[in-house]
């Protein structure tokens, strides 16, 4: 059995980054607020004080201590936010840095696999991508979805099981989710691996990337950045691709991530697809709007697959949390009957329903 731990996007840059050891420039370059240090002062003014100066631990809070006990064979996150104190930003409105004398919080959690591809990789240009790639490199954290090159961008993370087998991470970023066609990686330009099209040509393509790597024994995972920010519709293009992916490219896991708040899932074939797994961890505390949604309330997925069967979904526990002073915390049993009913009410799995235990995990029912 092979256990993973998938988490959407984590977003360590502003205001996370100037509550950690090493807080770099906060200047910002937003309408809204010119400073980093203006979100933490958002964050204590809904929620209490927060410590400066935290160790690396602390943003992980009771999150560490749950992958510690679940003991996941690899922890897989999107790594949201530029490593870098360099490159220009770009003109976009929003850009994320986090200082790299900060990026050992990745080892921390631990981050197994990082995936790059997404819409604030690139925040920092070029020179920022590849001081990210770099960071990482050093930390020896494996990256998927961005490189030096559009062969390093399209390359999968590969991460040895003790079994003999291996996990193949697959990252792709579309446009519906913010990521311009002109970060694309080329043959000599760094950048992303940009997702063209949803539909039979890029399905065929990634089944030739995918069949050129795996072998019997491993477990292929596509985490895919798409789609926007709010809202638990799905679109219909994602679905199909999603069903494509299984049927036809030989993935076993769809771990999708951009909104920022958990959207629907279902088991296709018995593989299981993530449409959104929402934002892990940011600094949106006490930023109001979209209260409905419950951004404040973060997931961390536990899927337990069987790779004698070519990955099929033996289980799955969801383990839900609250980001309160920048930090993950256990979410309230009542939080955790929210969450049930509503991924329920949105799950595209007829007959599938996640119940909670004592402990306010959740746990999905067939039948």
């Amino acid at each position: 059995m092979i256990k993973l731990a998938l988490v959407g996007d984590v977003m360590l840059g502003r205001g996370i980054d100037q509550i950690l050891p090493h807080p770099g420039d906060p200047q910002l370059y937003e309408n809204y607020l010119q400073s980093a240090q203006d979100y933490v002062h958002l964050a204590e003014r809904a929620s209490g004080p927060i410590p400066r100066g935290a160790g690396l631990d602390y943003v992980w809070g009771d999150a560490a201590d749950v992958l510690r006990r679940g003991k996941a064979d690899f922890t897989i996150v999107n790594l949201e936010t530029a490593v870098t104190d360099a490159g220009e930003p770009e003109p976009r409105g929003i850009n994320y840095r986090m200082n790299p004398r900060n990026a050992g919080v990745l080892q921390r959690l631990p981050a197994d696999c990082c995936v790059l591809a997404n819409n604030h990789v690139l925040d920092w240009g070029e020179e920022g991508l590849l001081q990210t790639l770099d960071t990482l490199q050093g930390l020896r954290i494996p990256v998927a979805g961005a490189g030096r090159d559009a062969a390093a961008a399209a390359a999968p993370a590969i991460l040895p099981r003790k079994d003999g087998g291996r996990v193949l991470v697959f990252a792709f970023a579309t446009r519906d989710s913010g990521v311009p066609r002109r970060w694309a990686a080329g043959p000599n330009k760094p950048g992303v691996n940009h997702l063209d099209r949803l539909d039979g040509t890029g399905v065929e393509a990634i089944a030739a990337q995918v069949a050129a790597v795996k072998s019997a024994s491993d477990v292929v995972v596509a985490s895919i950045h798409w789609g926007g920010n709010w809202g638990y519709e799905i679109p219909v293009q994602h679905v199909s691709f999603a069903h494509a992916l299984i049927e036809v490219a030989g993935i076993d896991i769809v771990h999708g991530h951009s909104s920022h708040h958990a959207k629907g899932f279902e088991v296709h074939r018995g593989k299981l697809i993530l449409y959104g797994c929402g934002d892990f961890l940011n600094d949106y505390e006490g930023i109001r709007g979209y209260e409905e949604f419950r951004a404040d309330l973060a997931l961390l997925y536990l899927p337990v697959l069987d790779g004698r069967t070519g990955g099929i979904l033996v289980s799955l526990t969801i383990v839900p949390f609250q980001i309160r002073n920048f930090r993950l915390n256990r979410a309230s049993e009542t939080d955790a009957h929210w969450f049930a009913a509503t991924l329920t009410r949105h799950c595209l799995s007829p007959g599938m329903r996640l119940v909670v235990e004592p402990d306010a995990t959740l746990h999905l029912q067939r039948g």
